[in-house]
């Protein structure tokens, strides 16, 4: 059976709800099935496709609920399946889809979907000594798919017979094939030939360097499969938020992937959450794997108690979002303003500055205005120690991907154990000479600065001390969320601003006194308080500034 067709049809009637992304993917499959292009290098075969579905529908049975009964398979997840296994090259009969992200709202049936084609993936692909790995930010969390794999196991006596449970894997005698969990270390991954690479929760992995070190691990293989399943999170500017805009442009068809299979199941518009019409966009399995009444309990407590909202918006409607405890959501602190620093040459600006010594980032601020342009543009500039970024590599921490920022010319990566502020100084006179950024004033804090203000001052710059705390942030603060909210600042798509924002909390004093905190002590915000130190001399010399400028 056409399982794709069947579900396109389902979609394009409106008996199923889908978001544009997901319609946009499955149009198009529909189309290369119904009209295929002679010269395409691809082609579809129906029984590929439907292979590991009745695999998975005869040999794979309940480990939760009716344990024991047959796993049936829904529309949607056949559709995927089918999608995944039925498209082949037309040179050599292997799979054409290499990747794919698979992006539902929690409770959804994923990690038995997972368990599913990782058992099809083990012991039917044809792939001798197949390595099958579930990987993960914590090795508790790639034991799911594995553990709930071993449960499906247990209630089949053909799988029961056919495979061998032990102490770290699933293994395969047939085909010495292995199905194995892995924790997120990368620097224990090298040297893996991987078959297939499951990473379960995509969201919450920062380590650039294990999608890369686990793609990078099929490479050998004759037709890989790399498998990403998550709900959106609230962990920014992590691997997801790069991986998540690939898949988006392809799903859009503005960017062409042939190999990749993007199936993103999430609201259209974030106020959607407020209509139950459209759950189902994000909640595929909504009405038969996920039940109504219970996304809508947690709809209603959200509605109730605004601080459950960024956790409902993120796990069921894949909203992008951050923490409950930050400053500002992520819509708006997601800008797609852009611009080229040449559009910036001879002009005004105002500087703000956070110094730190060994462990915080040092940020430098420049915002800037144009005659008659009513955007505030603001460059910054990153610094940290060498042997800050080489302790955090050796724990592998996944703090931040440092050298990567590092490498697009964000940060500078001072030699030795200090920030040198001398380079610092150095940036700011770049800007200035280079540029013709003209900076009329410096607002920075009066901790750590030492020597680094004489030196400014001898480059011919005036500085000024700025209070940390709220009575003289909260208003600026305030104002700053504003123009944030309202898509004023361009800071030309920034990481490194973004992760700091998305790191900033909000503590409240007295009647109306706010100023930034950390969200966790882990995370960084040295950008966001060097964009309020120069937000805060923005608004106390905003009219002598603006008559500059023009």
């Amino acid at each position: 059976m056409n399982y794709i067709l069947a579900y396109w049809k389902a979609i394009e009637s409106g008996q199923v709800t889908v978001g544009r992304r997901v319609r946009a993917v499955y149009q198009r499959l529909a189309q290369e099935i119904m009209n295929p292009d002679p010269d395409s290098p691809f082609y579809f075969d129906e029984a590929a496709g439907e292979r590991p579905i009745l695999f998975a529908e005869q040999f794979c049975k309940q480990s939760q609920g009716v344990i024991g009964a047959p796993l049936v398979l829904d529309l949607f997840q056949k559709a995927f399946i089918q999608a995944l296994f039925g498209f082949l090259e037309k040179e050599t009969g292997y799979r054409r889809f290499r990747e794919t992200m698979f992006l539902v709202g929690r409770k959804n049936g994923k990690t038995t979907l997972l368990a599913a084609i990782a058992l099809y993936l083990l012991i039917a692909d044809y792939e001798g000594a197949a390595e099958i790995y579930s990987v993960a930010t914590k090795k508790d969390q790639a034991k799911k798919v594995l553990t709930e794999a071993i449960n499906m196991v247990k209630q089949s006596p053909e799988l029961r017979a056919t495979l061998r449970k032990r102490r770290n894997d699933l293994y395969f005698p047939a085909t010495a094939s292995i199905f194995e969990a892995l924790a997120s270390d990368s620097n224990t991954l090298d040297g893996l030939n991987s078959h297939a690479v499951i990473i379960d929760e995509l969201h919450a992995i920062t380590d650039q360097n294990l999608y890369e070190v686990m793609k990078q691990s099929t490479s050998s293989r004759r037709q890989p499969l790399v498998i990403m399943i998550t709900t959106a999170g609230t962990v920014r500017e992590s691997v997801f938020d790069s991986l998540y805009e690939i898949a988006g442009n392809i799903a859009d068809g503005t960017q062409r992937e042939d190999t990749f299979l993007p199936i993103l199941y999430e609201l259209d518009a974030r106020e959607e959450w407020l209509d139950p019409t459209k759950w189902q966009k994000a909640n595929p399995g909504l009405g038969t794997i996920k039940q109504f009444k219970t996304l809508q309990g947690f709809v209603n407590r959200a509605k109730a108690s605004p601080e459950y909202l960024p956790s409902v918006l993120c796990k069921d409607f894949n909203v992008r979002e951050v923490a409950a405890t930050v400053w500002l959501s992520y819509d708006a602190i997601r800008s797609d303003l852009r611009f080229d620093i040449n559009d910036l040459y001879n002009t005004y600006a105002l500087g703000g500055c956070d110094l730190s010594a060994t462990t915080d980032l040092t940020a430098a601020t420049l915002l800037i205005r144009k005659p008659g342009d009513p955007i505030v543009y603001v460059l910054q500039q990153y610094f940290l120690p060498e042997t800050r970024v080489a302790h955090l590599e050796e724990k592998n921490t996944n703090e931040a991907p440092y050298r990567r920022w590092a490498e697009r010319g964000l940060l500078t990566i001072c030699p030795g154990n200090r920030v040198d502020y001398h380079m610092v100084t150095e940036w700011f006179c770049q800007m200035r000479d280079t540029y013709k950024i003209d900076c009329m004033k410096v607002g920075y804090d009066r901790a750590l600065a030492g020597y680094w203000v004489d030196e400014m001052k001898a480059n011919g710059y005036e500085m000024e001390a700025v209070a940390q705390g709220p009575y003289t942030w909260s208003q600026p603060m305030r104002e700053l969320g504003a123009a944030l909210e309202g898509k004023t600042v361009n800071y030309n798509g920034n990481p490194m601003l973004v992760w700091c924002l998305t790191n900033t909390g909000v503590k409240k004093s007295g009647l109306n006194n706010i100023q930034p905190v950390k969200i966790t002590e882990k995370r960084r915000i040295d950008g966001m308080v060097s964009l309020l130190n120069a937000w805060v001399i923005y608004v106390k010399y905003y009219e002598d500034f603006m008559y500059n400028v023009g």
